[in-house]
């Protein structure tokens, strides 16, 4: 028995409900609806090793040293041009996770007030557990938060609004235009307003939307990241802040890591600066789109009538709702039996968990694989409501 005496807040952390069930998804006999992750298809290989090695030859010695904590100053101006920033106020952190984490830090005290859409990303609510907020969950429809419901009110001594407006995780929903509009407008008043955005350039059209913080700089934080549209295993991502945020931002990113790795930012900004995701993107696009069909096809053909879920215009995942008597953490273990695996829809849910939902990705299985894997789930919702 160890006499390690842990800290209140270490006592309080949990283990990733996805990370978990990728555990039992590493057996190759497993059809894994799962994870998160991207298609390992979509990663650009012989260009990332041509400017890791291009990295090496021309600049060593700075790629291999210590960096500024704000980050490689080339492709600072790289994000900043493309999101219509200054450099000044772009943080590059050690995938977009570590900006979720100094954000907590430098916001959140133990209690205090933190809005989140329901349901929202399981990550952003670990990363903020960590400071002891209260969240506070905004009503939600199939088009994002409902910003009728965000009055002063309810609104009243919240840190920030966490959201994210693109394909989001789990729901795959779109904020549309005119509740941006209204969400940049109520980060005007009174509200901070974060903005993830690792699934914005996935839509399956190549249609965007405008950016919360192109709306208003002054009251949105930006968080972006090019793990979705290069590779995860890179840990680069970003913020856009307004000054005074970023300041105390660079001040906790150097507590926590110094700098994200000189080297991967470097490989990044080479294999991004002649304009290469403008190609590359819609090379996903199209992988995931067809994925998409094929799942959502495979969900008429085999799933019962009393099942309801998303049609996604983009990103990588599908929400399912089922009827109210089944419990998807139950469903799970059957499952599994079957090889088939998923990650049920309460842990997304700050408040109130909704036991009778599920997220399904597919993003990373062939369409052989889905078929039978969506038949296997289907014949087991078959049995669970008849």
């Amino acid at each position: 028995m160890s006499s390690w005496t842990f800290s209140q807040r270490a006592q309080k952390l949990t283990s990733s409900a996805i990370r978990e069930i990728l555990k039992v998804t590493e057996r190759p006999e497993v059809i894994s609806f799962a994870g998160g992750l991207p298609s390992p298809d979509t990663f650009p290989v012989e260009r990332l090793r041509e400017h890791a090695q291009r990295v090496l030859t021309e600049a060593p010695t700075p790629a291999l040293q210590y960096g500024p904590t704000e980050g490689y100053m080339a492709l600072r101006e790289w994000i900043a041009a493309k999101h219509g920033a200054s450099p000044a106020n772009v943080l590059v952190t050690t995938g977009s996770q570590q900006g979720l984490d100094l954000l907590g830090k430098v916001l959140i005290d133990a209690g205090s007030r933190v809005l989140v859409e329901t349901p929202t990303y399981l990550g952003a609510l670990q990363a903020f557990s960590l400071c002891e907020p209260q969240f506070v969950s905004v009503p939600s429809d199939d088009e994002g938060p409902i910003t009728s419901e965000l009055t002063p009110a309810f609104t009243k001594d919240a840190r920030f609004l966490y959201c994210l407006p693109n394909f989001q995780n789990p729901t795959g929903r779109r904020i549309a235009l005119e509740r941006r509009q209204a969400l940049a407008r109520i980060a005007s008043d009174s509200l901070l307003v974060l903005e993830d955005d690792p699934y914005g350039a996935l839509s399956y059209r190549g249609d965007t939307l405008p950016t919360l913080q192109s709306l208003n700089p002054d009251g949105v934080v930006y968080m972006g990241s090019f793990s979705k549209v290069l590779a995860p295993g890179l840990r680069v991502g970003f913020l856009i802040a307004p000054e005074g945020l970023h300041r105390k931002l660079v001040q906790a990113k150097q507590a926590a890591d110094l700098h994200t790795p000189s080297f991967t930012q470097r490989i990044v900004y080479e294999a991004i600066k002649d304009g290469f995701l403008d190609t590359h993107v819609p090379t996903i696009r199209k992988l995931y789109a067809e994925r998409c069909s094929a799942m959502l096809a495979a969900m008429e053909r085999h799933f019962p009538a009393d099942v309801h879920w998303n049609r996604p215009e983009g990103g990588m995942f599908i929400w399912v709702r089922l009827p109210p008597t089944i419990d998807s953490g139950v469903l799970l273990g059957k499952a599994i039996a079957e090889n088939v695996a998923f990650v049920p829809g309460a842990p997304f849910f700050a408040n109130d968990p909704q036991a009778n939902t599920l997220r399904l990705s597919f993003v990373t299985v062939p369409p052989e694989r889905i078929e039978k894997g969506i038949a296997i789930l289907g014949e087991l919702l078959h049995r669970e409501v008849e």
